[in-house]
């Protein structure tokens, strides 16, 4: 016989969980704790008194004065782009020190001149397939000239508005921030080579080995920038080559040069100038033994070169993960004068607490002394991570822990004497990327930006950049007037 129950009794019932679930609200503020290895959720205190709410960000206010177009660039090639007033919270954050150092770098800069300046602007996938790194480029070199794409990967497996790239099928990346590696480590300063063989052991036998052959071609991208698609050269950049590899290089499908690598295991470059506009180019090698492809850089004469580098999945700390001798050759070689270091995103969701954010921070920094020991008159400027978002009951919220992480990462940065960019702030702070998101400037993952988010963002560092340049350019022209 099914028991029958007073109305009483189930409003005693629902007071009584209702008091359960108050208690627990009580004993756990947060609304989580972990229990044997499994997080438990409750409501939380704030949640329930409704005391937390999502901030609300207007972009409209926030971007009156960003211009991510190219008009200026279109109508006067050589005219200078207009960059424009911003607060005091967008600026480029240094000590004394690194104002001295970047102030040293714009003096560079603005001297000009044949030589080339490099920038080397490292990150994750936040600016993979040079979304951030070509609006940037453009930018700059549009202001100070220069031209070309700069180096690009010898595998390149990202879609890429910049260039496009074919390789053979017998093509291997080896990267050292996940897939395949490299036994050696001798991974340049692209953190990944192309190779057409495997890695052999020094007691291989050459006569055992057959010649292969492996291609790569490239060409300007359509939806290229303009500086990007004039470049005037293609430099091949390769090491470990201890066997004789035969080059072919094809313009336009027309056999141009015939010549073989080095095989003396350094490194070694390869220029080929191009007989006029850029085009398709092929570079075909030969070899029973793969050298270690570095990259190509595809530059014009002089002026300024932005290389993107991007590391999916990474961290930023990739140092010692190659080899610094190699990777030193070549930064004093290629002229580099500034390194950006834009992270952070493969390293917030995994921050719990207090702890984990000093560890985090601790590791990067020992990634910008290495830049300083291998490069010490460059300059560094760590772009922060941007805004990003988890669901916290049920609504997407900033990750608790990234403000703190932000304030950490520009006080390490402003203490080894680099400069640093709050990319978190200028998309408007706390619970900013939900707006990205609505907007269609960020993607459903509330991490990313899109492609027209990427330009707004890079354009708010690039007028921080600028505003930098001229106060500091004033400050040393007074001094020597």
């Amino acid at each position: 016989m099914q028991k029958e129950y007073k109305p009483f009794q189930i409003v005693l019932f629902i007071l009584a969980c209702l008091i359960v679930l108050g208690l627990i609200t009580y004993a756990v503020p947060a609304g989580r704790r972990d229990i044997f290895g499994y997080e438990f959720r409750f409501l939380s205190q704030n949640k329930l008194l409704k005391n937390e709410k999502r901030h609300e960000v207007n972009l409209d206010s926030l971007f009156v004065d960003v211009d991510i177009s190219m008009v200026d660039e279109v109508e006067n090639p050589h005219g200078k782009v207009k960059n424009f007033k911003i607060s005091d919270g967008d600026l480029l954050s240094y000590s004394k020190n690194g104002k001295d150092k970047f102030a040293a770098f714009f003096n560079r800069l603005r001297a000009g001149g044949s030589d080339k300046i490099r920038i080397l602007h490292y990150g994750d996938s936040q600016i993979e397939g040079d979304r951030v790194t070509a609006f940037l480029r453009q930018r700059l070199q549009t202001q100070f000239g220069g031209s070309g794409p700069g180096f690009i990967p010898a595998v390149n497996v990202y879609e890429t508005i910049t260039f496009t790239q074919t390789v053979s099928e017998n093509f291997q990346r080896y990267t050292n921030f996940g897939g395949q590696q490299l036994s050696n480590k001798r991974y340049g300063i692209m953190n990944s080579v192309g190779r057409f063989t495997p890695e052999f052991s020094d007691s291989v036998n050459l006569d055992s080995l057959k010649i292969i052959t492996a291609w790569m071609e490239v060409e300007p991208g359509f939806r290229a920038y303009s500086t990007a698609k004039s470049y005037k050269s293609i430099t091949l950049h390769y090491s470990d080559a201890f066997a004789g590899c035969e080059l072919k290089i094809y313009n336009n499908e027309e056999l141009v040069k015939t010549d073989s690598l080095i095989a003396d295991g350094k490194y070694h470059k390869y220029k080929f100038t191009l007989p006029g506009a850029a085009g398709k180019v092929k570079f075909e090698y030969s070899a029973k033994m793969s050298p270690n492809i570095l990259g190509y850089s595809l530059d014009g004469d002089g002026g300024v070169q932005v290389d993107n580098i991007a590391m999916r999945g990474s961290s930023g700390t990739f140092f010692g993960k190659i080899d610094n001798s190699l990777a030193k050759q070549i930064y004093d070689d290629q002229n580099v004068k500034l390194f950006i270091m834009q992270f952070g995103g493969n390293s917030v969701p995994y921050i719990k607490d207090t702890v984990d954010v000093e560890q985090s921070v601790s590791y990067f920094k020992g990634q910008l002394n290495t830049i300083k020991r291998l490069r010490p008159n460059a300059m560094i400027i760590v772009i922060g991570p941007s805004d990003m978002s988890t669901l916290i009951e049920a609504e997407y919220r900033t990750y608790p822990l990234l403000p703190l992480y932000v304030d950490k990462l520009r006080k390490m940065t402003k203490e080894i004497g680099g400069a640093y960019f709050d990319m978190y702030a200028a998309m408007g702070g706390e619970d900013a990327m939900v707006a990205w998101v609505e907007k269609g400037l960020a993607g459903q993952d509330y991490v990313h930006f899109t492609l027209k988010g990427a330009s707004i963002a890079t354009q708010k560092f690039y007028d921080a950049f600028m505003t930098s340049y001229n106060k500091l350019k004033t400050t040393n022209d007074s001094k020597e007037n």
